[in-house]
């Protein structure tokens, strides 16, 4: 064996049930889609409430599947509290429900193994996703040559980082903060996601508790520039 052949890269890359791994030194290779192999990437794409995140994701999944791309669409914890991705101008898909004992990794081989090509994986609501899903995201990427895009929020109604937002900010290959504006009241830019009970902005509980930006729902979530979400400031009422 040549000095070349011993450095080589090995490709792990299996995207497609009876496929053989590449050969050693594959990075010029293709996949079944047609995409370089070595090309995949885990992005996450952040931003607070009302943004258009998984406006964003249904628009990826879109634009991919319309390139004969093959992808999964993965939620949890929807505001329809169903398999679903939905967004707040009426768009809608079905997805797959993320359960804590859901293993990313054997999603994609148990497809794989129904002779189902994956190409690709949209994880909305990602923020609400375990550590160690975003480690499977990651495995995925590196050792399947699977597109992961991530979407979510980065933190929650105490402005402190998700668990699972941290991790994809140390891990992504690429972060990107969308760029639809969201404001406060007052006419600043929107950071911070204010819990609102009872019209009074709350900074203690569960991190994770469901709610709407409706001024209607029991528990509900209001965009603040930061200087009202420290003083509470939610605003002028009618």
């Amino acid at each position: 064996m040549t000095d070349d052949a011993a450095t080589a890269p090995t490709c792990l890359a299996h995207p497609f049930p009876g496929q053989p791994h590449a050969p050693a030194g594959c990075a010029a290779a293709r996949g079944l889609d047609g995409r370089p192999v070595h090309a995949a990437a885990l992005k996450f794409f952040w931003g607070p409430m009302d943004c258009g995140k998984s406006t964003m994701a249904l628009q990826m999944n879109y634009n991919h599947a319309r390139q004969g791309r093959r992808g999964l669409v993965t939620t949890r914890i929807d505001r329809s509290l169903g398999p679903q991705v939905t967004t707040r101008i009426g768009l809608a898909h079905e997805a797959i429900e993320v359960t804590d004992d859901l293993d990313l990794r054997a999603l994609v081989r148990g497809r794989w193994a129904d002779g189902v090509r994956v190409d690709y994986l949209i994880c909305d609501e990602a923020c609400f996703y375990t550590v160690e899903h975003v480690e499977q995201m990651a495995e995925l990427v590196d050792s399947y040559d699977v597109d992961v895009f991530a979407f979510g929020l980065a933190t929650d109604f105490r402005s402190c980082l998700f668990p699972a937002a941290q991790r994809l900010f140390e891990l992504a290959d690429e972060v990107a903060r969308i760029q639809v504006e969201v404001l406060c009241w007052c006419g600043r830019e929107g950071l911070l996601n204010a819990r609102v009970v009872d019209d009074r902005v709350v900074r203690e509980g569960e991190q994770v508790v469901i709610g709407d930006t409706v001024d209607t729902a029991e528990v509900r979530y209001q965009v603040l520039c930061r200087r009202h979400y420290r003083s509470g400031d939610l605003g002028p009422h009618d």
